[in-house]
């Protein structure tokens, strides 16, 4: 358990290092891209779920393609003359709306239609309800002098937080619009958007600043005009990153200042109605033909050709009035998505590495730790799943996946790492002698089979030397066993450190031991062998009680070939000539 803990904690570090690392600007993108798009996913899924439902209070009256059509064939030009607005708007107030909004800019005076621009901005003055569109640019001054805007329309912030870039949404110039309408009403909003890198729309400012003041987006007006909340004018950011509308309703505020969508449903979710049906309505006067009591009417463009479509999460082609219709239809029901901060990600992907260590170091199949894993990783895009659903949270899903497979991976090579040791280890010790720490038997003979199955596919020679530590019992009655034990493990060190790095020293068995000499033919084995006997005999060997003893060996040599071509054959042979080394005299070679 300690192991594992302390496994875990190692790789947790690592991961760690190595994600900060390659947190620069490029990494950063690709992962930022990467969530974007986990984002459309589960926002498309759950569009298409059905478990959203919009807001039947809004209704879009859409300038679509058969409206456009209309107006060209019955007006005989684009835009629409003004002053039809105008009468629109009186025909839409006999039923008494919540507001009309208009996502359109009536921007300067069309020539030789000053009459229709009046019919307009008397409009603004006779209703309370009515709202239009501006935006704001950076169009240089040379092109376009920054207008001073009215009092007006402009809104205080006070702000306990440093979480949020009040300043990202600055621009240095706008594009007014009618100067009757600026100075009649206040019910004037902005409709400039916030696209990601990739072109895709998936926040929405919630003011915008313009020559130090903040102004609202549209939305946000018709918004708190259906909430009650109209003459607001004062706002107020807590340390969290919220803005409070009221007391009990709240939005949180991403940090460049905009909200992010939660989306319906594709393209055509809100009830549209064509404007050439609502205009013949107004010119038969026929008050019946739609329910517009208490509705917010947004009037919109929906034709392609009339420029205003936007690439949203859930669509690729989505009217830019419906977006409004999304962005006023979130913070009524109070459906914006709030994005969980950075340091939580971080913290959730640490979780999943730790889980994911414990699975591949606790799981002994490999295959099925990889289940596992998957299956938890699985389980976790589910979650997050849920958790937009049914909570509206923007859950990371690349960067704490990027952490748990980065933990997976290591954690995999540090298993083999360690499968590997275990498994040196064990192999040394089933084939390693635990006193002399040489070769043992076993291995003895299956290196003897190697080097007879080489020399006979090769024609090559090979030798062998079996040795005798001599008067080894009188030794050990003399000295004790501990002594013997010494010796033995001396006399070992001294043959495995002087020969060669190919030769294969073993104990053979007792105080027996050999070496195995491949591609040495009987001369130079006899030479090995004299070698080592003088080297024993030169060298004095402490024993267990302090004191110190000459041993002396015997050496028998065996050349494949020349003695014989089986094991057997040669373990023979030497055997014999080890037997006559001892019986002319000990501490030589035969």
């Amino acid at each position: 358990m300690l192991k594992k803990f302390l496994y875990t904690l190692w790789i947790l570090i690592l991961v760690v290092v190595v994600y900060f690392s390659l947190k620069n600007g490029t990494y950063t993108t690709f992962l930022r891209s990467m969530e974007d798009r986990t984002f459309d996913i589960r926002q498309s899924v759950l569009a298409n779920s059905g478990n959203k439902k919009p807001s039947k209070d809004i209704v879009i009256v859409a300038i679509d393609d058969a409206s456009y059509e209309y107006i060209l064939d019955k007006y005989g030009e684009w835009p629409l003359p003004r002053d039809i607005y105008a009468k629109t708007v009186d025909y839409i107030e006999l039923q008494n709306p919540k507001s009309i909004a208009f996502d359109l800019m009536f921007v300067k005076s069309i020539k030789s239609s000053a009459g229709a621009d009046k019919a307009l901005v008397d409009v603004f003055s006779k209703y309370n309800n009515v709202y239009t569109a501006m935006n704001l640019d950076d169009q240089p001054e040379d092109l376009r002098i920054p207008a001073k805007l009215p009092e007006t329309l402009n809104i205080k912030i006070e702000s306990k937080t440093n979480k949020v870039d009040f300043d990202y949404l600055e621009y240095s110039n706008c594009r007014t619009i009618l100067d009757g309408i600026l100075n009649t009403t206040s019910n004037i909003g902005m409709i400039n958007v916030l696209r990601g890198d990739d072109g895709v729309l998936r926040k929405m400012p919630l003011f915008l600043k313009y020559q130090g003041k903040y102004y609202p987006q549209l939305g946000l007006k018709v918004a708190m005009d259906y909430l009650g909340l109209k003459d607001k004018k004062d706002f107020y950011v807590d340390k969290h990153a919220n803005m409070y509308l009221t007391d009990n309703k709240k939005i949180h505020i991403d940090n460049d200042g905009s909200v992010i969508l939660n989306w319906y449903g594709s393209s055509g979710t809100y009830q549209n109605i064509p404007l050439y049906k609502v205009l013949k309505a107004s010119e038969n006067n026929d008050k019946n033909a739609f329910d517009f009591q208490n509705k917010i009417v947004y009037f919109g463009a929906t034709a392609a050709s009339l420029f205003d479509i936007k690439t949203v999460p859930i669509d690729k082609v989505y009217p830019g009035v419906e977006v409004q219709a999304t962005y006023v239809n979130n913070i009524i029901d109070g459906n914006l998505i709030h994005k969980i901060p950075s340091y939580a990600n971080i913290i959730i992907g640490l979780a999943l590495v730790i889980l994911t260590v414990f699975i591949v170091l606790s799981i002994k199949s490999m295959p099925l730790a990889l289940c596992t894993s998957m299956t938890a990783y699985f389980a976790y895009i589910m979650i997050t799943y849920y958790l937009m659903k049914y909570s509206n949270l923007w859950i990371e899903i690349i960067t704490p996946l990027s952490l748990a497979l980065l933990a997976f991976i290591m954690t995999v090579i540090v298993k083999y790492l360690i499968k590997s040791r275990d498994f040196d280890q064990q192999y040394k010790l089933a084939t390693t002698d635990g006193l002399t720490e040489l070769y043992n038997h076993r291995y003895f003979q299956e290196q003897m089979q190697m080097a007879i199955s080489h020399s006979k596919r090769y024609e090559t020679v090979f030798s062998l030397i079996i040795i005798d530590i001599d008067f080894f019992k009188k030794f050990n009655d003399n000295f004790g066993h501990q002594s013997g034990d010494a010796v033995l493990r001396q006399v070992a060190l001294t043959l495995k450190k002087n020969v060669r790095a190919t030769d294969i020293v073993c104990r053979y068995g007792g105080e027996e031991m050999s070496i195995i000499l491949p591609n040495a033919g009987n001369e130079e084995a006899v030479s090995i062998a004299n070698k080592l006997c003088s080297l024993v005999a030169s060298k004095k060997f402490k024993l267990s009680n302090g004191r110190e003893s000459n041993v002396t060996i015997s050496l028998g040599v065996s050349t494949y070939g020349e003695d014989g071509s089986t094991t057997e054959e040669l373990i023979s042979a030497a055997d014999k000539r080890l037997y006559n080394a001892k019986e002319n005299g000990r501490n030589r070679v035969n």
